[in-house]
């Protein structure tokens, strides 16, 4: 029975026909009253996994997250599909707050948002505990490690909240955790003999690509410039390079906003509610910026420097493509980045903590370096087995893999000089000395003195940097890891003695292109009739104050561009149309798909 009830829910309130991967599964755990973790990737539907029991246990839901923009936004969307939920935080005015305990009190809330500070104040456990708790969910359950790459000390108080309800069946969910960091989450959150489901990390409409970063500011708009009108972010190191990028962008044409911690927390909201309304396309941001973000039609995540280790990287690009349509990330990478990354890590104060930050950094660094499927290094990092040897959705796949080359010549002289500069400088300073730079560090050392001196101008700075990375990668040469210095090995003297050779790639040429293309522009349908029920979905959303992803998400725009609507029953199989929205919004959208084509509109072929 409640199988089939699951399905009702999923087709009449939310308008999918089938469940995602594991989601059905999550779904009859909870409802079993079993305690449950669930890894499942951003854009994977964990959503649901909470929401669908909601309607069906008679208590109350509670949901404890610590995005309070993400929590806003779920609340707005549940009450389209006429769903009743609430939330409580500290962005409400005293009269809002007063309005949603009134409503949670009388019982009509199936769930209630909150924050984890929130949940342990003495008026709303006094509230909750006169409500029946059939369902708790902890949303980025990977904030409560230590070993989590978002730790929140308050997730840890969690725990506690089991002694006033004993009888609530615990879900948590996060999109990243590895197995040390799930221990964890189980531990400190008290789950018994839990389910453990977790879903594949392949994100399969994503495009990974990573380019040697040389004109990055170039790269960055020779990306753009394919993906006008589309929606995206860019990750920065620093304040000041996100403030200089956004208004590099914008003066090159690219409507582009900045998000850092330095500024005010209402330009930040501002900046923030532009960008998820559509009223601008591109957001340049610090790793401030994204966790509370749930929109949809993100068609490109750019990382103009290197993030800090996978987790990291794999949820910023997670906010990429999260309606299923096709989407675009890219990595500039330069070993520079890691040096600053490098430096930050020395200034944690236990060897613990330097120690685990210096292997993420090296897992990342190695991704950023590796020939082959770019989902290889990305997906077994959480543990899973990935074993397709050919994705078709990452440049190292696409592209021919380029033959090897004799590179024996240019390891001598990058080993000699090694040799001459006394094997206490890291790769920049070598090649500086090979191109024959006068550099003050390289006149300050004497190095100019050097038989290798200018030995070899026959590669720019960045092509020796691809070359002394093979040889790292390689063997031929360590790299010592806290300050990057290189020395030799055994090797390095085999190579040097010419008992060995050493076979590599040859560089790139110097200014690497990115060979992105369109990606939400390759289906067959209508794409003049798309911007016209686009342009209408803005109007209505600004109407009614909410993103217009909240009205429609683009994947379902896209599945009436394609199966032409033309009557209720019709509709009503639209992808993302349930019932309510149904009799909210289709008249309005069928009329335009009506009128498109009596005005003598034919879909493109």
């Amino acid at each position: 029975m409640k199988t089939k009830t699951i399905t009702q829910i999923l087709k009449s309130v939310f308008g999918y026909d089938s469940f995602r991967p594991l989601q059905e599964t999550c779904i009859s755990s909870v409802l079993r009253k079993k305690d449950t973790l669930l890894l499942m990737p951003t854009g994977g539907g964990k959503s649901l996994c909470y929401q669908i029991p909601a309607l069906i246990f008679p208590g109350l839901t509670v949901v404890i997250s610590p995005l309070i923009s993400l929590m806003k936004d779920q609340v707005t969307q549940l009450k389209e599909w006429g769903v009743e939920a609430e939330v409580l935080n500290s962005s409400l005015s005293p009269q809002e707050y007063a309005a949603n305990l009134q409503r949670v009190a009388s019982g009509t809330t199936k769930l209630l948002f909150v924050a984890p500070e929130t949940l342990f104040k003495p008026d709303i456990l006094d509230l909750l505990e006169q409500c029946r708790i059939d369902f708790i969910t902890v949303d980025e359950a990977h904030c409560i490690s230590e070993w989590g790459h978002d730790f929140r000390p308050d997730y840890r108080r969690i725990k506690d909240i089991r002694l006033h309800f004993p009888g609530a069946v615990f879900l948590a969910v996060t999109a990243t955790a590895t197995e040390r960091v799930q221990r964890d989450i189980i531990v400190n959150l008290g789950l018994k003999d839990p389910a453990q489901l977790t879903a594949s990390f392949n994100r399969d409409n994503l495009f990974y690509e990573v380019l040697p970063k040389e004109r990055a500011t170039d790269q960055t708009l020779d990306f753009l410039r394919r993906f006008k009108k589309q929606s995206g972010i860019i990750y920065c190191f620093s304040r000041k390079q996100v403030d200089r990028l956004s208004e590099d962008l914008n003066t090159y044409g690219f409507k582009a906003l900045p998000y850092h911690a330095g500024l005010s927390s209402d330009v930040r909201q501002r900046n923030q509610e532009l960008f998820i309304r559509d009223d601008v396309a591109i957001i340049v941001a610090t790793i401030a910026f994204g966790m509370g973000i749930n929109k949809p039609n993100v068609r490109f995540v750019i990382h103009y420097d290197l993030p800090k280790n996978i987790e990291s990287y794999y949820q910023e690009t997670g906010r990429a493509g999260r309606d299923g349509l096709n989407s675009h990330c890219l990595l500039l990478f330069s070993p520079g980045d890691s040096s600053k990354i490098r430096y930050f890590i020395d200034q944690k104060p236990e060897p613990q903590q330097r120690h685990v930050a210096q292997e993420h950094l090296n897992a990342i660094v190695d991704y950023a370096q590796s020939r082959k499927c770019r989902r290889i290094p990305l997906i077994t990092y959480f543990g899973e087995d990935y074993r397709v040897e050919n994705c078709g959705l990452c440049d190292n796949c696409l592209n021919p893999k380029q033959p090897t080359v004799d590179l024996t010549a240019e390891a001598v002289k990058f080993l000699q000089c090694i040799s001459e500069t006394e094997e206490i400088f890291g790769a920049g300073h070598v090649i500086h000395v090979l191109r024959g730079s006068q550099s003050e560090r390289v006149l300050q050392y004497h190095h100019q003195e050097c038989r290798c001196y200018g030995q070899g101008q026959e590669y720019s700075f960045r092509q020796w940097q691809n070359l002394s990375r093979q040889f790292i990668q390689e063997g031929a040469v360590d790299k010592e890891n806290k300050y990057g210095v290189l020395s030799l090995n055994a090797r390095s003297y085999a190579i040097l003695s010419g008992k060995q050779a050493f076979e590599g790639y040859p560089p790139p040429p110097d200014r690497a292109k990115s060979k992105a293309r369109s990606v939400s522009r390759q289906a067959n349908y209508d794409l003049s009739l798309f911007d016209v029920l686009r342009k209408k979905r803005k109007d209505l959303a600004d109407a009614k104050g909410v993103p217009p992803y909240v009205i429609f998400s683009d994947k379902s725009l896209v599945d009436m561009c394609e199966k032409l609507p033309k009557n209720t029953n019709d509709f009503l199989e639209i992808y993302g149309v349930g019932e309510q929205k149904s009799k909210r919004f289709g008249d309005i959208f069928l009329r335009i798909i009506k009128t498109h084509f009596i005005r003598g509109q034919r879909p493109n072929p």
